[in-house]
């Protein structure tokens, strides 16, 4: 078999403790990288940009935000709809008040006042935990969405009280509006995707994501010990609100071009990344991107086979979609709480070991 570890030596901790250990693991991680940034942007279409890679790219972003809250640090979250709101109304009005800054500040900008937004509403997880600060979380969620749809100033006095997108640009190349190509969005998306994902594995990997672990597992032992809790769990709403929102704006200006709050960032989103990580993997940057991949999947191979192929009609696909999301939740939950990314460690030991059973 192809992956062994025979013959690939460590000669030092640093070696032993990277991500990606085992050579076939690196060599197919540049593989990836290879293939996503110089292979997919000259084959893709408006259809597959528009219906897979652009809508995965953006909820994995949000689905590592939410792992590193409530899979890393343990802090139950159900305001994400409200922090991608947060994020894309921030974007809207920094495009609109500086259209000569380059988007990518703009993103960036957006991720970081939302970072604010979500430390703020992050304070009472320093008294209340569990089935308590879901319901705070859940009630930032609705006065998020409550607040961008009564004040005039967040869409600009808009009549429809909707926010469209201005067309801008990148070195030239237009990345928004209806004549963005579809290459450059994706690889637009994939950049601040690749970015990220990089920064949350450094940041769990290090004394952050201990942290962060140690008041996951038991909180009172981990401030025993010398962890701060008041900085351990505002440093997780900060990050995971930076990613939330870097995916809102995304979503907005780069995704949907046009947004109404109540329909975009509705708790239904909330829910729909929360999904996403239980599916994937809590505490797995892996299991982010497997879940948003299941979950951007699932829709279109229902429609192809269930509407497409065997002519069923499109309200009992709609319906069998919400069936089997729910039967998988509470598969996971009861036997495989870690989700795909234990199935996926689970293949991988088996490769390594076999034909051997021990």
């Amino acid at each position: 078999m192809f992956y062994r570890e025979a013959g690939d030596f460590k000669t030092s901790y640093i070696d032993d403790s990277q991500t990606f250990p085992i050579k076939f693991d690196r060599y197919r991680y540049y593989v990836v990288l290879a293939v996503a940034f110089g292979v997919i942007p000259f084959l893709i279409n408006d259809y597959l940009a528009n219906a897979l890679l652009l809508p995965f790219l953006i909820y994995a972003i949000a689905a590592i935000g939410l792992n590193i809250l409530v899979g890393y640090c343990g802090q139950v979250s159900l305001g994400t709809g409200g922090f991608m709101a947060v994020g894309a109304y921030a974007c809207y009005k920094l495009m609109t008040a500086f259209p000569d800054v380059s988007m990518f500040i703009h993103v960036i900008l957006a991720g970081g006042i939302t970072a604010i937004v979500g430390v703020l509403f992050g304070l009472p997880s320093l008294r209340i935990k569990g089935f308590y600060l879901a319901v705070a979380t859940l009630a930032a969620q609705f006065f998020l969405v409550w607040l961008f749809n009564r004040v005039p100033w967040f869409y600009n006095y808009s009549a429809s009280g909707q926010i469209n997108a201005p067309e801008r640009d990148v070195f030239g190349i237009i990345i928004t509006g209806p004549n963005a190509p579809a290459w450059a969005t994706y690889l637009f998306c994939l950049i601040f995707l690749t970015i990220c994902a990089l920064i949350a594995r450094n940041l769990t990997r290090g004394t952050t994501g201990r942290t962060w672990m140690a008041i996951r597992d038991m909180d009172i032992a981990a401030e025993i010990i010398g962890v701060n809790p008041l900085r351990a769990k505002l440093t997780a709403f900060a990050v995971s609100s930076f990613f939330v929102g870097i995916a809102g704006a995304l979503f907005f200006a780069v995704y949907l071009g046009a947004v109404e709050v109540g329909e975009a960032f509705g708790i239904q989103k909330s829910f729909l990344v929360l999904f996403m990580i239980i599916i994937g993997g809590l505490g797995s940057i892996f299991g982010s991107f497997a879940g948003a991949a299941f979950l951007v999947l699932l829709p279109v191979v229902l429609k192809v086979v269930g509407a497409d192929w065997l002519g069923w009609p499109t309200d009992i696909v709609a319906h069998l979609q919400l069936v089997i999301v729910g039967g998988l939740i509470i598969l996971f939950l009861i036997l495989e709480p870690h989700g795909l990314a234990q199935l996926w460690r689970v293949a991988k030991e088996k490769l390594r070991l076999w034909p051997f059973p021990h």
